[in-house]
């Protein structure tokens, strides 16, 4: 289940799933699915920072019965690490690993900067009034870059890509971000994304293991 390399392929555990062992000393678990834009998230910051982690995916539709020990309500994603601490909500998610872990900062260390990215995601549908760099954040990519991305890599999946057509900042924007190394690492080819949606939809259950050779 550790992910090397981009590798994000384990199966779904569902129900009558045994629990997990202790998370080892040294990394930090995720727990995920492949086509969840919140868990998405929370996997870029993973990568942008080079944190050695974990990951185990959960089927939603049949979810463990121990999962709920992890998550109140069963959702994800969710970060354990070896002191069984839990984090979830996918933006806290995202800070905590900014905070608690070395290497580049994500989160600008200048207070307003960092306030002003927090103001950005709240704001969403005003964006475009704020942006007067490539990237939301600044010259370079940050956190709010990988908070907004997932769902902006869904648009072609959704057959909405042209939607950016009036918007150059975005479209300049959205090809920068496909340049990003921590960006390629984890995309999801869009016919199986798609094939992904149509199982869902149906309710099969092998939607969510979809395009996996294991």
């Amino acid at each position: 289940m550790l992910e090397i390399l981009g590798d994000d392929s384990s199966k779904t555990l569902g129900k009558g799933s045994p629990l997990p062992g202790p998370v080892p000393e040294g990394l930090i678990r995720i727990y995920s699915m492949r086509f969840c834009p919140y868990a998405h998230r929370t996997r870029l910051v993973l990568r942008a920072k080079g944190i050695r982690h974990e990951v185990i995916n959960i089927n939603l539709r049949n979810k463990p019965e121990w999962y709920y020990t992890k998550h109140p309500f069963g959702q994800i994603p969710v970060l354990e690490n070896s002191k069984c601490q839990l984090i979830y909500e996918s933006v806290i998610a995202c800070e905590y690993l900014d905070d608690a872990y070395p290497g580049r900062k994500l989160y600008p260390y200048d207070p307003y900067e960092r306030a002003r990215q927090k103001m950005l995601l709240e704001l969403f549908c005003k964006i475009l009034g704020y942006q007067n760099t490539i990237f939301f954040g600044g010259d370079c990519i940050s956190m709010i870059d990988y908070l907004f991305w997932p769902w902006f890599e869904r648009l072609d999946v959704y057959g909405i890509s042209d939607c950016l057509n009036h918007t150059p900042a975005l479209r300049l924007w959205t090809a920068a971000m496909k340049q990003d190394p921590t960006v390629c690492s984890l995309l999801i080819d869009k016919n199986v994304f798609l094939g992904f949606l149509n199982l869902y939809f149906q309710n099969h259950p092998d939607a969510f293991d979809y395009g996996l050779n294991c």
